[in-house]
């Protein structure tokens, strides 16, 4: 009988859903995930054993040189591979992540697809912060944890830890892990998703010398920590010999994933109901909640991979119900169209192949549709799946235009790809200066940006110097204003308020969703009231758009209904570029508190309403309109005889010093920093500390420029963006 190939264990496993797990490697950078993937993927037979984890034969999930030329992932890559475990075959999905921040668009969209993740903990450096913004990530989306302490060899090699002082150091990690755990999750997850080394919900090793342990394997194996110690006073092939019998990364990790992380049927039950707001009740939220795999089809798009040779796009996602089936006929809840699915694909290792049809509850892709990330496709309308909210939003901004000027249409195609590809990008063409301008999560973001159009699509560009993106808001209620439609016989009354910081987190946190609200929103009602709003005041709102807010206070306009849609668009218009330098706002809570409308409806179509709308909200603003700079929240680490250097940087750069910490030799020094004096952060720290320095982001936030600078600035930002005086 022939052996049976990796595909077809894949087709015939697709099925079995109780047997699925769709799981994910998160951790901070250098923490050794791709590594990690590889070994996996070895011994899956779905590449070379000596390959794996060799960083310069470069890793298989790789899929770009500039991820081989700088030693880091970039891109999420898919892979699949099949797992025994006591006596039963599992398919696990497994989606390996980034680790370096720029990058984090990349977690968070992975995140919409799994249920599980593997957060990789570096033995000697600890939770650091990015370890910390993966797990806030995986949370969000109701993702379970569980913890592989990695590069246990640096413990015994490099540091000389005991047998004794290494359970110390674990004992320490799962603690802080737990910690976080208790810090983010939510009220319902925070104890039953803590793990613990007892029942294996932790296991500790070296992904790089494909090696693990926890405890029940130990305690299967009747090995203790004292043979770890011995295995690094073997020979070579004594090591392997060892490790493939006693402590095999593959089984260990995927016995966990098993064991510990949830099939779909179990984990739809309760992330359903966060990140799909439609009714439970109906049929389809049904088929989405028991994932069944007979229901409508219900396709989330989590990522966008456009093949270099046909130039086709291809979406990769998570199926929550139905069975997809090639050359259905889908629609696309957002973008409101109809399209016909010409390829089904399952990932056979990191190798999309196409099959027939794939049942609920799998990770898979698809070719022959047009579409963004975070598109809902299902047969008929359907209430799509929540907004994908990243953690951070873009803060740097460069110009780019080609080197030669026929290139500009390719210029714009290829742009509009790189957008598609990666959400996180954002792309603007200015129509007064005909300027391309593109935004990213920081330098090195836009570095690989830019050395991909150059070498993967074979066009010439040149970026300008950065440009750090302000935000406009109100630091305190306006007057009434009134916007007059060009024709005189409509009159729009609106004033314009900070929205409570409160409120502002809330949408930021993704605890109130952001659109326009035509109905009920019951989510929208209890978190508001929680917060202190009156049911009137609810019931007002009509649109939560980037973190501001429009309410309708009229009453009894007979009209109103009519020109609500244009309202809104005006409204939103306004907060994507404000009046001070069109930049765009936020913390904005803007009410229309009285309407005249003209009787006929040819004089209050959209060439009225709109100017009347936008006019009267920046009116409203200008009396109190202020500038809010972009700031990160940096952890340094540096041996402590640079701690005084350190400082110093960050004075220098209008820092202001937030914490601070020693241990071991090591400071920890955490700081704010604004965006704005941060061009070159990297080389400074370098630089300041004799490249001893490591700087990790934490969190990001906008406060008040000093008032001292804003006039200077806001000039600065209207010459770049050529606006005369009344623009």
């Amino acid at each position: 009988m022939a052996k049976e190939s990796t595909l077809d264990k894949i087709k015939r496993l697709i099925s079995t859903q109780k047997n699925i797990r769709n799981v994910a490697t998160s951790a901070h950078i250098h923490h050794g995930k791709t590594a990690f993937t590889d070994n996996l993927l070895a011994a899956a037979g779905m590449m070379s054993a000596k390959s794996a984890g060799n960083l310069d034969a470069g890793m298989a999930t790789w899929q770009h040189t500039d991820e081989q030329e700088r030693l880091m992932t970039v891109d999420a890559a898919n892979v699949s591979m099949a797992h025994e475990y006591k006596g039963e075959e599992y398919l696990i999905n497994l989606i390996d992540t980034p680790g370096h921040v720029d990058f984090g668009g990349n977690v968070t969209r992975a995140m919409r697809a799994i249920d599980g993740t593997f957060v990789l903990v570096c033995a000697v450096e600890g939770i650091m912060p990015q370890t910390e913004t993966v797990l806030r990530q995986a949370l969000r989306e109701r993702v379970k944890p569980v913890l592989f302490i990695n590069k246990v060899d640096r413990l015994i090699k490099e540091v000389k830890l005991t047998p004794e002082a290494m359970q110390k150091r674990f004992v320490k990690l799962i603690d802080d892990f737990n910690s976080l755990i208790e810090q983010i999750a939510e009220p319902e997850f925070k104890e039953k998703w803590k793990v613990n080394v007892k029942d294996g919900s932790v296991a500790f090793g070296s992904a790089r010398e494909n090696w693990a342990l926890s405890i029940p394997f130990m305690e299967k194996k009747k090995i203790s920590f004292k043979d770890i110690y011995a295995l690094y006073e073997m020979s070579e092939e004594e090591k392997k010999k060892w490790v493939w019998e006693k402590a095999p990364l593959h089984e260990v990790i995927l016995d966990m994933a098993v064991k510990h992380l949830p099939n779909p049927i179990v984990a739809q039950k309760y992330r359903i109901p966060k990140i799909w707001k439609g009714d439970s009740d109906s049929e389809f939220g049904k088929d989405l909640i028991s994932c069944n795999k007979e229901g409508e089809i219900a396709f989330v798009v989590t990522r966008i991979v456009i093949d270099p040779r046909s130039g086709k796009e291809i979406s990769a996602g998570r199926l929550y119900s139905g069975t997809i089936v090639n050359g259905m006929e889908v629609y696309a809840n957002i973008a409101k169209k109809t399209s016909r699915i010409q390829q089904v694909l399952v990932y056979n290792g990191i190798k999309p192949e196409q099959i027939e049809a794939v049942p609920a509850g799998n990770v898979l892709a698809i070719s022959g549709l047009n579409v963004d990330v975070g598109e809902t496709l299902t047969v008929r309308e359907q209430t799509p799946f929540e907004e994908i909210k990243h953690l951070f939003q873009p803060v740097i901004t460069k110009s780019i235009d080609v080197v030669r000027s026929a290139d500009l249409p390719k210029l714009i195609e290829i742009l509009r790809k790189v957008a598609k590809e990666d959400p996180s990008v954002k792309v603007e063409i200015n129509e007064q200066t005909g300027e391309s301008l593109i935004s990213g999560m920081g330098e090195l973001h836009l570095e690989v940006i830019e050395g991909r159009i150059k070498t993967e699509k074979g066009l010439e560009v040149k970026m300008g110097e950065p440009i750090v993106v302000y935000r406009e808001t109100a630091v305190k209620p306006s007057n009434v204003e009134e916007g007059r439609s060009p024709n005189k016989h409509n009159g729009f009354f609106i004033k314009v308020e900070p929205l409570q910081e409160e409120v502002y987190s809330a949408i930021e946190r993704g605890e109130l969703s952001g659109g326009r609200i035509k109905k009920k929103n019951q989510v929208l009602f209890d978190k508001l009231s929680e917060l202190g709003w009156s049911g009137d005041e609810i019931r007002d709102v009509r649109d939560i758009y980037k973190g501001n807010m429009f309410l309708d206070e009229t009453r009894g306009e007979v009209h109103i209904g009519e020109v609500m849609e244009m309202v809104l668009d005006a409204f939103e218009m306004v907060m994507d570029q404000g009046p001070m330098a069109r930049e765009p706002c936020i913390k904005l809570k803007v009410s229309l508190t009285d309407i005249k409308l003209h009787e006929d409806a040819i004089h209050r179509g959209p060439a009225q309403v709109y100017p009347a709308v936008r006019e009267a909200i920046k009116e409203a603003m200008k009396s109190s309109a202020s500038l809010l700079e972009p700031l990160q929240i940096h952890v340094i680490e540096v041996p402590e005889s640079f701690m005084g250097a350190v400082t110093k940087l960050v004075g220098s750069k209008r820092g202001q010093l937030i914490d601070m910490k020693q241990e071991s030799g090591i400071a920890e020094i955490k700081a704010k920093l604004p965006v704005a004096e941060m061009i070159g952060w990297s080389s400074d720290l370098r630089s300041a500390t004799e490249g001893r320095g490591n700087s990790s982001l934490l969190d990001q936030l906008f406060e008040r420029i000093p008032q001292s600078l804003q006039a200077d600035v806001v000039r600065r930002i209207r010459d770049r963006k050529g606006l005369a005086e009344n623009q």
